[in-house]
């Protein structure tokens, strides 16, 4: 989005009066925890594990922690090379340490390295994905709350169905999200184990500390089983987290396609408001507006279906052990294609604009409320739910055939199909049991959307209850974010400082 003339000029205005250092100064960079990050913590970990365990000389440790600390350094220097595999990785630090440095390769391999830095890559693309869903969601649930009393058209098979809330819908959505979001939590917890420590396939006779490398890595727990380690779990995850990825996708693509629809429309009741990017003119058509936001969030979630897809063939019919599903960048692409479609989707929801009164003339140009009929016929006057479907269905008949709306239908007409549908059902000839103005009260939509009982409904004080509920669900998952990442943070910056320590000669 350019910024605006005024906002550029108060953005140079600032600069010009901010203190010289103030200008210079910006905040340190966080490396990228890419594999050759994962890579240096691990050679870190080793080194000190190694150390303590009598595994590798206290004497020679410091000039091997030395050196790897240069390799790391480089590896972040402005485009610097930063080798993604331990074959790539373990010369860098032979040339800056001696051949020496490969002591602390005791009992590893790349088979269970690269499946540690796979599982923590994921682990951290999964925490982003869940903030960026919580944020999403929150937009969401926000806008639930402005439009709890909205009255709007519902559709089913693509056809005008019920009234109902805005918000109640919105909430609807907002519980699908939710299941991703249990599902991230879920997953979250089979990635979050260490496969570190063992090997290729049944582990080493070295006497490796697998919890204190866990520990260092910030892992929750271990890979229990050796094999499943690196050749089972490093393939099947990437699948279940395309599921994910997958639902989340179906989810974004539902609520646009359901919005797409108004685009159809001549006199649309919801649009996305113009400017900032979110729709543009037609080349040719000077009347179109064109959605551009909508149509650019939809392409994300398929091009992120299209991803998800690829664990899951790449797994199918080969081996234990293939490195075919495990790529990180190809499964952090996917994950991180999730969260691109669902910051389009939080665009999408901040740019809506929604007409009540033109919602309110589209349910009343159509019959959506007709099957109040039936249910206040049954549940008031107790007459059979079939008789009086057939009832409400001859009035929409007469009604479509006669181009009348339900706020024009005349009362003796309704009467006068209410004798013959009774008596078509089997049941002795009556009269319809409503006044004329419970007729008209039956169809109002505000008056039906109001007057729901149902548990989970749209009535006023359900959607007090499902609003407080889901917005604690939303604090719930912002804290349980917070406390991974914070876990991760701390067992790096404990490992940072006892590297630190070996690197000097310190104890």
């Amino acid at each position: 989005m350019s910024r605006s003339p005024l906002r550029a000029a108060a953005l140079l205005l600032a600069a010009s009066v901010l203190p010289a250092h103030a200008q210079q100064q910006t905040p340190p960079k966080e490396p990228v925890r890419d594999e050759f990050f994962w890579l240096g913590e691990i050679n870190k970990a080793s080194t000190v594990i190694n150390t303590e365990q009598g595994l590798l000389d206290r004497a020679l440790a410091p000039k091997l922690a030395q050196g790897i600390a240069k390799v790391i350094e480089a590896g972040n220097q402005p485009g610097a090379r930063r080798p993604s595999t331990v074959i790539t990785f373990e010369p860098l630090m032979i040339r800056e340490a001696g051949v020496e440095v490969t002591l602390i390769h005791a009992g590893r391999s790349s088979q269970d390295m690269h499946a540690t830095y796979r599982a923590a890559i994921m682990r951290d693309r999964l925490l982003a994905l869940a903030d960026q869903l919580n944020r999403t969601t929150r937009t969401m649930v926000e806008l639930a709350a402005t439009h709890r009393e909205t009255v709007v058209p519902n559709y089913t098979n693509g056809v005008a169905a019920q009234p109902n809330s805005y918000g109640h819908y919105l909430l609807g959505l907002a519980a699908g999200l939710d299941r991703d979001a249990q599902r991230i939590r879920e997953t979250y917890a089979r990635v979050d184990r260490s496969p570190m420590g063992t090997t290729v396939l049944n582990g080493t006779s070295w006497p490796l500390d697998r919890q204190r490398m866990a520990d260092y890595l910030g892992f929750a727990a271990l890979v229990d089983n050796a094999y499943d380690a690196s050749q089972i779990a490093a393939a099947d995850l990437p699948v279940e987290a395309g599921g994910i990825v997958t639902g989340i996708a179906l989810h974004v693509g539902g609520f646009i396609e359901d919005l797409m629809t108004q685009y159809a429309q001549s006199r649309p009741w919801i649009l996305l408001r113009e400017g900032g990017g979110n729709t543009y003119v037609s080349s040719a058509m000077p009347q179109k507006r064109n959605p551009g936001l909508l149509n650019g969030t939809r392409e994300d979630a398929s091009a992120v279906l299209s991803l998800a897809m690829g664990p899951v063939f790449k797994a199918h019919n080969i081996p234990p052990g293939m490195p075919d599903a495990k790529d990180a960048k190809a499964n952090s692409a996917m994950i991180d294609g999730a969260a691109k479609a669902l910051q389009g989707l939080d665009r999408i929801l901040k740019a809506l604009a929604i007409d009540p009164d033109r919602a309110l003339e589209e349910l009343n140009s159509d019959w959506t409320a007709s099957q109040e009929l039936a249910d206040v016929l049954m549940r008031k006057y107790k007459l059979p739910f079939r008789a009086g479907h057939h009832f409400a269905s001859e009035v929409v008949d007469y009604a479509k055939l006669n181009n009348i709306k339900p706020t024009d239908f005349p009362y003796a007409q309704a009467q006068a199909i209410y004798r013959k549908a009774v008596t078509e059902m089997g049941l002795p000839a009556a009269e319809l049991p409503m006044s004329e103005t419970e007729f008209r009260a039956t169809l109002d939509p505000v008056a039906i959307v109001k007057s729901r009982v149902t548990l989970g409904g749209p009535q006023p004080t359900e959607m007090d209850r499902m609003l407080t509920e889901a917005k604690q669900r939303l604090d719930q998952q912002d804290a349980w974010i917070k406390e991974k990442r914070a876990k991760i943070a701390t067992a790096l910056a404990k490992l940072d400082a006892d590297f630190g320590k070996l690197a000097k000669g310190s104890d």
